[in-house]
């Protein structure tokens, strides 16, 4: 399977796009991470203080957010409702300021994520990526990239939620979704041992000493817990994202080193390679006369 840009409106205005000079690379990037709050997921938000320092660093080395800051918001949900941490929910950036400040600098995110919660047990992933498409403010001039990480698969508070319109939203904004679930992945039909997998079937492999490789176009989808791939598996790779299984970093030492490199180097390529949310010189494009109104990601199959 091969995934690429396809408009929503005109099946040639992704190609003029991906080709078009007037596509420049983002100047920053508006990074949210949707956080499972449920009894599991301690070792996960530890991991997320510690990694997103690098991940800041490798943005940065590319030029992305040396001009302008890149900002990260915090969505936990599935907490419990005792705690007012079940339903999605920004937790504050900044807790010296009054009110929320759901954005803040890679350190006030490292910071943030000392106020997550485990102490939940109803964890609808679908839910917090909707409250984030909809009720924070992102940049015109920024990458929009989700994170969602979570070890269950879906409960479903909101049956009135289905892929089409999450994809449709993450469109609008040029967003990209990667999972951190509990799914396994392979670089070929009969292995589960990759870390992850990207939108084009590249696996990635621990190397033994907290490095990686990669099996280009190679990798699988294996088994996860109950109905996660069909979940949010399809739905990051969909979005032209990526997909991580979390028990190989839960799996500790070298292994989680490789876990977090792999992630961390996806993702600054995802980043500066994303169109902003605003295309620039839209006049350009409109030459061709090409509509681009409705921007996704959606898989195809070759």
């Amino acid at each position: 399977m091969k995934r690429k840009w396809i408009a929503g409106t005109a099946g040639l205005a992704a190609a003029a796009l991906m080709s078009s000079a007037s596509v420049a690379a983002p100047i920053t990037a508006d990074v949210v991470f949707l956080v499972d709050e449920s009894g599991s997921m301690g070792g996960e938000h530890t991991w997320l203080s510690n990694m997103i320092a690098s991940l800041e660093s490798g943005l940065v080395g590319e030029g992305v957010g040396s001009s302008v800051s890149n900002r990260y918001s915090l969505v936990g949900f599935g907490g419990s409702s005792f705690s007012n941490h079940l339903d999605p929910h920004a937790h504050d950036m900044d807790a010296v300021t009054a009110g929320t400040q759901e954005w803040g600098s890679s350190t006030d995110f490292a910071a943030a994520t000392s106020t997550l919660v485990t102490n939940g047990g109803t964890e609808d992933g679908w839910s917090a990526l909707d409250w984030a498409l909809n009720n924070l403010s992102y940049r015109a001039d920024a990458a929009v990239n989700f994170v969602l990480v979570t070890d269950e698969d879906r409960d479903n508070t909101n049956g009135a939620l289905n892929k089409a319109g999450l994809l449709a939203g993450l469109g609008s904004k040029n967003a990209l979704l990667n999972v951190v679930v509990n799914n396994s992945f392979g670089c070929d039909a009969s292995s589960t041992n990759a870390i992850g997998i990207d939108s084009d079937d590249n696996g990635f492999l621990t190397d033994g000493s907290g490095g990686f490789t990669k099996c280009e176009g190679a990798g699988n989808i294996g088994s996860g817990y109950g109905t996660t791939g069909s979940d949010y598996v399809d739905l990051a790779l969909d979005s032209g994202g990526a997909a991580w299984n979390l028990n190989i970093l839960r799996s500790g030492g070298t292994n989680a080193d490789s876990f977090t490199a792999s992630f961390v180097d996806t993702k600054v390529q995802e980043i500066t390679e994303q169109p902003p949310v605003s295309v620039p010189e839209p006049g350009t494009l409109a030459l061709l006369g090409l509509g681009l109104t409705g921007l996704a990601f959606r898989r195809k199959k070759a």
